[in-house]
């Protein structure tokens, strides 16, 4: 299976090139497993006289009784004339017509297939696939006939669906027999599944809709299993190989915070959560959990209560953020949280002052300060502890692989690891992007804490919108305006706010009202004082873009009104809208939009109106925009899958994990006899793809 498609009849050296560049396909291995994203029936046969524009492809039998070469602005294109005894048609070329001129043969019966048009009053099919009757009728075929992932180079260089799928029949023509099992007998037997030699032909030449289903059902659950396999393995194999320092008590620092200072009560999900991280921070493995929680559900208690039990084991700890403001706000939050005890807390980022941060390096060595909090600057080399046991990463998508690392050398042996995520991951995800690490949810907020209120409303309702905002500024609340910001349009993003921002002025003249404004064109200092005017209420407006997404946290802001809020993502609009709620009162988002929407943007707006639930928005934004595009393009290799979708086989995936789960519970090395053929294709596997050795 190895052996090169050049060596593949119909295919030679050129073909071969072409489907290695195009579609990364270099042996019969790639090409097997090269799977069709739809099928057509192809036992129907329409006669000339039965056509109409709606048929979107169809099939012919006749033939061709004139070719003409057509000069056009540009180049010529080949016109063929196709009769049957109804009527006649034409087929159209635009690409290579020369060569397929000589390819034609006058009074020859063909079977055409392809997408009809009307062009000049005429029905047409451009390119159409067309084989000889002769051909058609000794070639392996099927009611559901594949069609193939393509692109406009294949095609115009003539390697079409047809060529692909004669070149799969050559393919397994070749290699009958050699189709080896890749799952365990135990597991096919629990399953009901297919062997991977039907599986694989019946992907390719289904003869009925049970056959593909069966087919498709054994090949999305092998490739979900040896996914999480290696996921979970490279979990196994974390604890056993890394080892870290072993906080085996809870003593004074964690009871006195949480005896004195401590002034509500911890959520069942937060119990939850610590207790999980108590569990990890005392085996003696290192510890790699990421800690999901929805915007206010109380993530940053859960992170300082695993500081506390740190220092209570004589070890130093750092909380790394990924903003100057961010770490702003986690140094002043945790610093009132520990008020009244003798722990020593300090802010490093790229802003800190020399004199400043001589004192930090001098006290993080000696051991006097226990927490260090602050940005990228953390990581830099020059900063060394004198016993750093665990480190708290903020927002772990912002901050690289080689980044997070550093955090490694920081000691003898690595710190535990804690990474946050205020971006709700839906399950499936996680399961598939982080399966490596250990994931903590903590899935409720607060009690006492009133639900956002979201409205949508059109740009005509502008005046009622406004008197609702003068309203709540007269009940003493704040309130932000918020602007997308789109990279390719940064000139009209800018004149959209400073247009926005002159008509708020209009309508909330001074002295009345004080407005601030906060942009990406700002230098740090306009935006810092702005921002601070805002805080001390010193204004009751903020204008901005989207600048303030992460890490303003601001209580007395009760209202957060979105423009153009349908040229914003679901994720973003769920975070903007956690800018406010963070008081005691009844907050709101208002979602302002323009009458054109899409039915995305409709799905978007109308699901932020119905629920507060960061994990249900997320599995609607994961619907909408798939899997490569919510993780962004460093995680784009781990998610192209050859035929699963994380999206539709959430079920087949769990169904994975679990038995991946079993089988490595029984046999962590899989050195069982039973589990030969899996250990087998798993090394296979890692050797020749590898992509999911490095995800998080």
């Amino acid at each position: 299976m190895h052996t090169p498609i050049t060596y593949l009849k119909g295919a030679g050296p050129t073909r071969a090139t072409l489907l290695k560049k195009e579609l990364g396909l270099k042996t019969y291995a790639d090409l097997i497993h090269f799977f069709p994203f739809r099928y057509i029936d192809r036992t129907l046969f329409f006669k000339t006289n039965e056509l109409h524009t709606n048929n979107s492809e169809v099939q012919i039998i006749g033939q061709i009784t004139s070719i003409n070469t057509v000069k056009q602005k540009r180049g010529s294109r080949l016109v063929a004339k196709f009769s049957d005894e109804f009527g006649n048609i034409e087929l159209v070329w635009f690409q290579g017509a020369k060569w397929i001129a000589t390819k034609l043969k006058l009074k020859t019966t063909y079977v055409v297939f392809g997408k009809v048009t009307v062009f000049n009053g005429k029905f047409t099919i451009t390119h159409p696939e067309l084989e000889l009757q002769s051909e058609y009728n000794k070639s392996l075929r099927t009611a559901m006939q594949p069609v193939y992932p393509s692109t406009e180079i294949l095609g115009k260089k003539g390697v079409s669906n047809r060529v692909l799928f004669k070149m799969m029949q050559n393919l397994f023509l070749e290699t009958k027999g050699k189709i080896k099992e890749t799952l365990s007998l135990e597991i096919i037997d629990k399953l009901n599944l297919v062997s991977k030699k039907e599986a694989l032909f019946n992907i390719h030449f289904p003869k009925n809709q049970e056959d593909l289903s069966k087919a498709q059902f054994r090949l999305k659950f092998e490739e979900f299993f040896y996914i999480q396999l290696q996921l979970i393995r490279k979990n196994m194999l974390h604890k056993s190989k890394f080892k870290s320092f072993k906080f085996n008590k809870v003593g004074t620092y964690f009871n006195y915070f949480y005896k004195n200072n401590l002034t509500f009560e911890l959520t069942n999900a937060q119990k939850r959560v610590l207790k999980e991280i108590r569990n990890d921070l005392n085996t003696g493995a290192q510890m790699n959990r990421l800690l999901q929680g929805d915007v206010g559900s109380g993530k940053t208690i859960v992170a300082l209560l695993s500081m506390l039990i740190a220092l209570d084991n004589n070890f130093q700890t750092a909380l790394i953020a990924p903003t100057t403001i961010l770490a702003s706000q986690h140094y002043e939050s945790i610093s009132a949280l520990l008020l009244n005890t003798n722990i020593k807390v300090a802010l490093l980022t790229g802003a800190t002052k020399t004199k400043a941060r001589r004192l930090i390096h001098e006290t993080l060595e000696n051991g006097e300060l226990h927490i260090l909090i602050g940005t990228h600057a953390i990581l830099q080399d020059k900063v060394q502890f004198k016993n750093i046991g665990l480190a708290v990463i903020d927002e772990q998508h912002r901050f690289g692989v080689a980044q997070r690392s550093k955090m490694w050398l920081k000691n003898k042996l690595p710190p535990h690891i804690l990474v946050m995520t205020a971006t709700p991951i839906p399950r499936t995800l996680a399961m598939s992007v982080y399966g490596d690490l250990d994931i903590s949810v903590i899935d409720e907020l607060p009690p006492g804490r009133k639900d956002i209120k979201t409205v949508h409303r059109y740009d005509k309702n502008r005046l009622s919108v406004f008197k609702f905002l003068k309203d709540e500024i007269v009940k003493g609340r704040q309130v932000y305006i918020v602007y997308p910001l789109i990279q390719e349009s940064e000139v009209m993003d800018y004149k959209d706010l400073m247009d926005g921002y002159e008509s708020i002025s209009r309508d909330f003249p001074r002295p009345d009202y004080q407005i601030s404004i906060v942009h990406g064109k700002m230098k740090p200092e306009a935006k810092a004082l702005e921002m601070e005017r805002f805080v001390k209420r010193k204004t009751q407006i903020m204008v901005a873009t989207t600048v303030i997404e992460v890490g303003v946290n601001i209580p007395n802001a009760s209202v957060m009104v979105i423009e153009s809020a349908e040229r914003f993502g679901l994720s973003q609009l769920h975070q903007l809208r956690g800018r406010v709620g963070r008081g005691g009162e009844q907050s709101y988002c208002i979602l302002m939009s323009s009458f054109k929407l899409s039915a995305d943007a409709k799905l978007r707006l109308k699901t932020m109106t119905q629920t507060n639930d960061g994990f249900k928005i997320a599995e609607v934004d994961l619907q909408l925009r798939g899997p490569g595009n919510l993780m962004g393009t460093q995680q784009s290799g781990v998610l192209n899958l050859k035929i699963a979708n994380i999206v539709k086989d959430t079920e087949i995936l769990k169904l994975a994990r679990e038995f991946a789960i079993d089988t490595l519970k029984k046999d962590a090395n899989l050195n069982l006899t039973e589990n030969n053929i899996i250990k087998n294709t798993f090394f296979k596997i890692m050797k020749t793809q590898g992509v999911w050795s490095n995800i998080s």
